[in-house]
Parts: C-alpha cells; structure tokens; sequence
C-alpha cells in the first residue's frame, strides 16, 4: 500500500504525544507543528516543520508511543506512510529509506548537542531551551 494523501486543517492534532505510532508523515504543503507536552498541562513548541520534512517516523522504526504531539499551523497537505508501505520499501528497495535515516540522524546529533549545552537534563528540571 502506498503513501495516502490526507488534507488537514488549520489548527487540527494530527497525533497526540502517548498515542500509537503506526506510521510516519511528509508534508506536501502547508507548516506543522511540532509539541511537548509539560507536567504543568502546558504545551511547548519543539519545532515547526514544512514542505518535504517528514515526522512522526521513530514510531515506525521503535513502535513506541509518540514522543510528541503534531499539530497543523496552516491548512496541509500530507502523505500518510503505513507501517506496512515502509516495511514494503525497507523489503524492496531499502535505499529509498536514507531521507528518514539522515532525518533521524540529524535528530540524535540536535538532541546531543542540547544535552551537552544543558537543555535537556535527566532527572533534573530543563533549563529554557534556545528559541
């Protein structure tokens, strides 16, 4: 089974942190945003994403529950990858999966760097991260 186009409108969760990971997303058009939620109920921001980038991917590869909520900044376009149609790709044409190892990749380092600079502390409460 192939990607599924799916069109979201502004304002709409397109997962929410805790929930299932069953697949991944790419964004044809539109921003989405990345959330946290904090022990207080509050929601911060970890990133705004755009044409092309594609998230919600670690539950795909892990199949842990999602680490983050997603939420549509602007009305969007996304493609909706199954758990089925990468493990499809992975089976037939494992090259094509590089876009989400670089993605991932890219991730790990972000996060190692915010470590080292002290934004993210385990076990001990989070200094403000960098806007």
């Amino acid at each position: 089974m192939p990607a599924v186009k799916r069109t979201v409108k502004k304002g709409e969760m397109i997962f929410h942190q805790g929930n299932f990971s069953d697949c991944a997303y790419i964004i044809q058009s539109g921003k989405v945003e990345i959330l946290e939620h904090n022990d207080d109920g509050s929601l911060s921001t970890l990133g705004i994403l755009q044409e092309n980038d594609i998230f919600g991917e670690m539950g795909l590869i892990d199949q842990m529950p999602r680490s983050a909520s997603a939420r549509a900044l602007e009305d969007c376009e996304i493609f909706v990858l199954s758990r089925e149609a990468f493990d499809n790709l992975a089976r037939s044409n494992p090259e094509t999966l590089m876009p989400i190892l670089k993605v991932l990749t890219f991730r790990l380092r972000e996060t190692l760097e915010l470590l080292k600079a002290g934004y993210m502390l385990p076990g001990k409460e989070r200094r403000q991260r960098p806007s």
